[in-house]
Formats: C-alpha cells, sequence, structure tokens
C-alpha cells in the first residue's frame, strides 16, 4: 500500500500535479516526477512527449523546473509579470503561452479569473497555475478517458477549446439570465434588474478583456513557427483560435445587449419619475385656486366681499371650480402637446 502512494508523495514534493507521457497512437498514461525525467532524457520514442502539469503555489515548484528543464527566460519572467492577456509566442524555438480561465470550484459557479502559463516543446508541454482552472480539468479528463494525441501543440489547441467551452457555457447561462430580465421588462414587471445587469456586464467585459487572444502574438506565430512544428499542428492551433475568436465575439454581442437592456430600464424608469412629476405638479395646479381665494379671505381684514351675501359661499365655490377647471385644462393640454 505504502508502494502505491509513493510516487504520488514524490511527485508533490515538488508540486507536480500531474503528468502523463504520451506515445504515438497510443492514449497518455500517467507518470510520476521522476519517470517524467528519465523520459525525457532518454525517450524510447523520438516520436513521444510529456504533458507536466505544476502547481507554481508550491514553494519547491519554480527551483524544480529550473534545475531540470531548459525553459526560456519569457516564461520564467512571464510567471512574474503583471501583464496576463492571453497570448501566444515563439520563443527561442519554444512556444510560450498565456491562458487566461475561469477558476474550478466544486461548490458553485465561479466567475473568477485565474492565469495558466504553458511552454510547449516538440517534446514537452509544462503547464503550471497558482489556482485550478476548468479547461485543465476538463483536458486531463479527455486524456484519462484515453483521448489520442499525436502532439504537444495538439495538446495546447485542446486546452484552448476547453477554454471556449467553458465560456460558452457560461454565456449561455447568462444568456438564460439576460431572457428573463427582458420577458420581466416587456411584462412591465420590474424589480432591481437594473443592478443584475449592471454586475453580469461588469463580468462579461472582465472576462471579454481577459481571455480574448492577442491577434498580433498570433499573427506572429503563424508567419514565423518552430521548425518542429508540423503543418497539421498550425492548423488545429489555427482552428482553436478562430473558435475562441467566435465565442468572445458572441460575449461581445451579449455586452451590447445587456447594454440596450440597461438603457431601456433607465429610460422606463424616467418615464415612471416623469409621470410621478406630472401628477404631483397637476395636484399643485388644481389646488392653486382654492389655496389663493382661501388665503385671501382668511385675512383679517375689513372689506371682505360677501362677507353679509347670503349666497356668498356659492359664489366662492362657483368662482375656484371655474379657475380649477381652466387649471386643469391647461395642465392638460401641456401634457398632450409634449
Amino acid at each position: 500500500m505504502n508502494q502505491r502512494i509513493a510516487p504520488h508523495q514524490e511527485s508533490d514534493l515538488f508540486g507536480l500535479l500531474y503528468g502523463f507521457r504520451f506515445r504515438p497512437g497510443e492514449p497518455g498514461r500517467e507518470i510520476d516526477s521522476s519517470t517524467a525525467l528519465e523520459c525525457l532524457r532518454a525517450p524510447a520514442d523520438p516520436h513521444e512527449f510529456v504533458w507536466l502539469h505544476l502547481n507554481l503555489a508550491h514553494a519547491s515548484c519554480e527551483r524544480w523546473m529550473k534545475t531540470n528543464f531548459e525553459l526560456p527566460d519569457e516564461f520564467l519572467e512571464a510567471l512574474h509579470e503583471g501583464s496576463r492577456s492571453t497570448r501566444i509566442e515563439h520563443v527561442d524555438s519554444a512556444l510560450l503561452a498565456v491562458v487566461n480561465d475561469v477558476v474550478f470550484d466544486f461548490n458553485r459557479v465561479s466567475t473568477d479569473i485565474a492565469t495558466l502559463w504553458v511552454c510547449v516543446r516538440s517534446n514537452l508541454m509544462i503547464s503550471a497555475r497558482h489556482q485550478p482552472l476548468r479547461s485543465v480539468d476538463k483536458l486531463r479528463s479527455s486524456v484519462k478517458h484515453g483521448e489520442i494525441f499525436r502532439s504537444p501543440l495538439e495538446l495546447l489547441a485542446h486546452l484552448l477549446r476547453d477554454q471556449s467551452e467553458v465560456l460558452a457555457q457560461f454565456m449561455r447561462k447568462t444568456s438564460i439570465s439576460v431572457d428573463k430580465i427582458e420577458d420581466q421588462l416587456l411584462s412591465q414587471r420590474l424589480s432591481n434588474n437594473r443592478t443584475e445587469l449592471g454586475t453580469m456586464r461588469r463580468v462579461l467585459v472582465r472576462l471579454q478583456r481577459l481571455l480574448a487572444l492577442e491577434p498580433g502574438s498570433l499573427m506572429r506565430l503563424l508567419h514565423r513557427p518552430p521548425t518542429w512544428l508540423l503543418e497539421d499542428d498550425l492548423q488545429e492551433l489555427r482552428q482553436s483560435t478562430e473558435e475562441s475568436a467566435l465565442v468572445i465575439s458572441d460575449l461581445t454581442a451579449l455586452g451590447e445587449r445587456l447594454k440596450l437592456l440597461q438603457e431601456e430600464i433607465a429610460a422606463n424608469l424616467n418615464e415612471q419619475t416623469n409621470r410621478t412629476l406630472f401628477t404631483l405638479t397637476v395636484v399643485t395646479v388644481l389646488a392653486l385656486p382654492i389655496n389663493i381665494v382661501a388665503g385671501f379671505f382668511g385675512m383679517n381684514v375689513g372689506g371682505i366681499p360677501l362677507a353679509s351675501d347670503p349666497h356668498g359661499f356659492w359664489v366662492l365655490v362657483a368662482l375656484v371650480a371655474t379657475f380649477t377647471f381652466i387649471a386643469g385644462r391647461w395642465a392638460f393640454r401641456k401634457s398632450r402637446d409634449y
């Protein structure tokens, strides 16, 4: 029993979460850190390659990478840089990829973003992260279910497609929520949907900004690919990036839809406010004649007209009613003009 768990403990010493060894025409087999180093130093097949997924939160992870793998300096610097835009670059006969994705969480649907750093060579793919990601978990499930990969770049292309699928699922759920809010807007049953729309729009803008692939980096890679890169791999990468671009485009369209709904709700709220102000204005105008007459006749001075007239009250009622009718007709005519 102790021998079975020993490889996992050894891998964990260096921050290796899991590793896979791929041979032509065969599904990937899970390996530990020592086996991975042996495969890279003395490969049994020149076409085999290894995928290692590392946890950067481990204290020994970065030192282990520097000691055992000839990684480009740009990759090690990217692990500590502030800018984390999604991109793929050709650096020292290797590919450097920075992929942003949604954080994997079993308990809830997360919208937090984490970064995955990937370095790809002809026989090696290293991926490193601080937090678990949904796209990497989907890629691992595909490998464990026996899917066959011919090259490390095909693994990277599959990872980009998984990222697009995760983003598409989030977009579908957001679209359902937007549809419900739109139905409430059409049926005039609005509550606090404006705040909810604002939150969703901010999340979409953040996802679009971080997950969109830099077009310049992809164009440079396609024009100057590494010598070991096959044409089929380039085509696979091109297709995966096109799928990502389509999802980002759908995100943009959904963001515009949210913006229009926000403007429509704001217009409805302004209309309701204007109606309330108009009602208050009409009430004030209608009460103005009687207030003026009451103010005059409430003065404690001599010479008040109709004071001794037995029909004085009804004369005043007729006078106030006439002025109220004229004021009301004027107010409603002004409202029809607008």
